[in-house]
């Protein structure tokens, strides 16, 4: 397995803050229990129909979530860098997932097991903290999730788009176009479309500023 480096760990731990903050103590007794894996392009964190065991901090990658019906497959959601990535009802519920991650682009993820959660849940030293991790943490994804069901309901596939090149600049260098498309819930072409009147717009705005 490959090895966590002291950077890594002081990473993650610097994000977890936004969930919870660890005495050093408590962050050695969480840490001994942390791994890393390394992830190719195109091989998946969790296939659909397994029970998802891990919560894993992605260090570096890209990864997209996505079901199947009637065979095709349809993309819901991405995660990059700094963000969590689980299939977190199956993790929580031991229900085998229905979504599948695969990552976009070799990745990097600082995981830890089910069984850690519960360990360290019934670790006196540290069991209010994790029970608190715990909870923050499906607070945060079920948060994304209404922000992604709000958005669809309320913004035009243009601002959906938009808002992700906000979030992601770099997001048409890490993520095929079709992927895109599926996840605003458009075709390629359509896609292809509003890309071309963003850039224009873009241009005639700087033509302006120039002039």
């Amino acid at each position: 397995m490959a090895e966590l480096t002291d950077f890594m760990l002081a990473t993650f731990r610097r994000n977890l803050e936004t969930f919870v903050i660890f005495s050093d103590e408590e962050w050695d007794l969480f840490a001994a229990h942390l791994y890393l894996r390394k992830i190719k392009k195109r091989e998946v964190f969790i296939t659909s129909g397994s029970v998802c065991n891990e919560v894993g901090f992605i260090y570096s990658g890209t990864f997209r979530f996505f079901f199947l019906k009637e065979g095709i497959e349809i993309s819901n959601y991405f995660c990059f860098e700094r963000e969590l990535v689980s299939s977190y009802r199956s993790f929580l519920k031991r229900e085998p997932s229905v979504i599948n991650i695969e990552a976009m682009e070799n990745a990097e993820v600082i995981c830890f097991s089910y069984a850690t959660l519960e360990q360290l849940s019934n670790n006196p030293k540290i069991s209010f903290k994790m029970e608190r991790f715990g909870r923050l943490v499906a607070e945060y994804l079920i948060c994304c999730y209404e922000d992604r069901v709000v958005a669809f309901v309320t913004q035009t596939p243009e601002e959906r788009y938009r808002q992700l090149l906000q979030q992601q600049p770099d997001l048409l260098q890490r993520i095929p176009q079709h992927y895109i498309a599926n996840f605003l819930g458009i075709t390629p072409v359509s896609l292809s479309r509003i890309r071309k009147r963003i850039f224009a717009a873009v241009r005639s705005k700087g033509n302006s500023v120039a002039a």
